[in-house]
């Protein structure tokens, strides 16, 4: 990057560089060494003892290096060195502190000092300036080499025209943003979109040099030829949009990621792929395996840049390791979560299985894939965790509204609605599709207006996020209609708390840009994309065939329920589209209308 500095008049400006400053913490190690009269190299290396990533629980483990240089010499400079105890912590909770802020303010400073490793370290150069003189300072990092950084900054910042590479910045976005262009909408409802489509794009993001090296699980330099490092994948989260939306938008992203995950597993020596990845920590966090749900959602829409046999292998090995067991469900801890997920995630093995024609594993997996039905009470005609032993955990005075009974960050009324690979059998356990209906109903007429934290249809967090499509299953698709249109309105606003809830990594964004575009799968790994009410009279998808667009006719924010449809100049009565009519490019017009309809009530 690149910063520019304007200055007063002054004998004693200056530009000082925290290095031990870190998102969570502090890194825990320094160095860095003058170069030259205009240039600085060093690296932070951050360890889970200096916080950072879930304050050092995620395990997070790397080193950054830099390289950097100033417009205007380096005449005068030093570096401040603190003195931190042996055994001193340094999480968040230690450094925000009293006793630490003391440290820091009482660190020593070092004039004229080139070089200097430390366990908290800053440098500062300081320079008489003209009034409104411009410094400018670039850098360039890397996470394998000071050699890589020197690199990467020459290769994509060679020059000191700071408009420049700004229109550069801005030209790269626009071209990135250009792959989901909206019609229509307020203004607000506009930037609300390009806001989300921009939060989907930040990662998981690119670690290698230009060269395509990258550091790996191994701590060791690798160069791969066939994919782009990628890392940060909540995989909890973004499991349900925001993989499905680059499987339409930037299919080589999932690539690069299942080509991540696959690899990391290589050199850490498991058998088994990462559910929250972060520069190659195993953090283990949330639950379930959502990397075998991304690994099958692309290869069921022909996403196949990456080694299928090592990534079944891994996906086997992951739902092995962390699943139901002999006894056909989780009882520990989130048993209702546990088992929910797992069996979702059996079922995606099973489906791989069967298109690598491994008959014998699709058997074994699909049927794991009804253990849901293993916790489902007829008695309470709901989920509700078992014990070790068979029976039954005590039901809560609350019931399925308990928030934690069986479930993670969730109650059992939010997550059991999760049995995305088998719908009808879910609705059948529910008592059918009219009861179902009004339970929905129920739970969407009782979350509050503002739709922050609650314990109905809680947007703020993931595990419902699949829930308002599900009317389109059971023969309402006008509700689904009705519903999401609602979520768009209520949940998103341009604000500085614009959203319900944690962005999580681009999944509350990118579930925003399909539904607001009148898309959304219910179970990644099948193809199956349910269509429902677009917020904007026309979203213009770039795909590999070219391009989808959705039109919305007579759109209006009465006007939220579909009437009719055709694709591609054919009448159109399904309430659902397939993946592969979609990238091969094509034209959705749906007429709009402020009552409900009929159409596509066939399920």
């Amino acid at each position: 990057g690149m910063l520019r500095f304007t200055f007063p008049e002054n004998d004693n400006s200056r530009i000082q560089i925290d290095l031990a400053r870190r998102v969570g913490g502090t890194s825990t190690l320094q160095y860095i060494k003058v170069v030259d009269d205009n240039t600085i190299q060093g690296w932070m290396k951050c360890t889970p003892d200096g916080g950072g990533w879930g304050n050092g629980d995620g395990q997070a483990d790397y080193t950054v290096y830099f390289y950097a240089k100033f417009s205007k010499p380096l005449k005068s400079y030093g570096v401040w060195s603190v003195n931190i105890p042996e055994g001193q912590s340094r999480k968040l909770q230690t450094i925000e502190s009293a006793d630490f802020q003391h440290l820091l303010a009482t660190a020593d400073v070092l004039p004229n000092v080139n070089e200097k490793e430390g366990k908290h370290l800053g440098f500062y150069t300081g320079f008489a300036t003209r009034a409104n003189e411009q410094v400018l300072l670039k850098s360039g990092i890397s996470f394998v080499s000071i050699e890589g950084a020197k690199n990467n900054l020459q290769a994509e910042m060679p020059d000191w025209d700071f408009n420049a590479v700004h229109t550069k910045a801005v030209k790269l976005w626009n071209d990135a943003l250009s792959k989901a262009t909206i019609t229509g909408g307020t203004k607000d409802e506009k930037t609300v979109f390009y806001t989300a489509l921009y939060h989907t794009m930040i990662d998981p993001r690119i670690v290698t040099d230009v060269d395509g090296t990258y550091n790996g699980g191994d701590n060791k330099p690798h160069k791969p030829t066939t994919f782009q490092k990628r890392t940060i994948f909540s995989g909890w989260d973004v499991f349900r949009s925001q993989m499905p939306l680059q499987t339409i938008i930037n299919p080589s992203l999932v690539n690069d990621m299942i080509n991540s995950l696959v690899t990391l597993a290589d050199e850490k020596d498991k058998n088994y792929l990462e559910r929250w990845e972060l520069l190659n920590a195993y953090s283990g966090c949330m639950l379930g395996n959502p990397a075998v749900s991304m690994i099958a959602d692309a290869y069921a829409k022909g996403i196949r840049g990456y080694d299928i046999n090592k990534a079944y292998k891994l996906s086997v090995g992951s739902v092995e390791k962390f699943g139901n067991g002999d006894l056909g469900y989780s009882y520990d801890g989130p048993g209702i979560a546990l088992t929910l997920e797992y069996a979702y995630t059996d079922w995606c093995v099973a489906q791989m299985a069967k298109s690598l024609g491994k008959k014998d594993d699709y058997i074994k997996y699909n049927k794991r894939g009804q253990a849901y039905k293993n916790i489902f009470d007829p008695e309470k005609k709901w989920f509700r965790p078992r014990t070790k032993d068979g029976g039954w955990q005590a039901w809560p005075d609350s019931g399925r509204l308990t928030q934690w009974y069986g479930c993670f960050e969730t109650n059992p009324y939010q997550q059991g609605w999760f049995v995305p690979q088998d719908v009808a059998g879910m609705v059948r356990l529910m008592g059918g599709n009219e009861a179902v209906k009004a339970d929905l109903i129920h739970m969407f007429e009782k979350t509050p207006d503002n739709m922050m934290w609650n314990d109905y249809y809680n947007h703020a967090n993931e595990p419902v996020h699949q829930v308002p499509f599900l009317f389109n299953r059971i023969g309402y698709p006008a509700l689904t209609q009705k519903w999401t249109r609602e979520i768009t309105r209520r949940a998103y606003k341009n604000g500085v708390e614009g959203l319900v809830g944690n962005e999580d990594v681009g999944q509350m964004s990118a579930w925003y840009v399909l539904a607001a575009a009148g898309l959304h799968p219910i179970c990644p790994g099948d193809t199956r994309q349910e269509i429902t009410s677009p917020s904007f009279d026309k979203t213009v998808f770039k795909v590999a065939g070219g391009s989808f667009t959705i039109a919305a006719k007579n759109n209006s924010a009465k006007n939220v329920y579909i009437q009719s449809a055709k694709l591609n100049g054919k009448t159109y009565n399904k309430c659902y589209i397939d993946y592969s009519e979609i990238v091969a490019g094509g034209y959705l017009e749906l007429v709009m209308g402020s009552k409900p309809s009929k159409w596509g009530n066939k399920k």
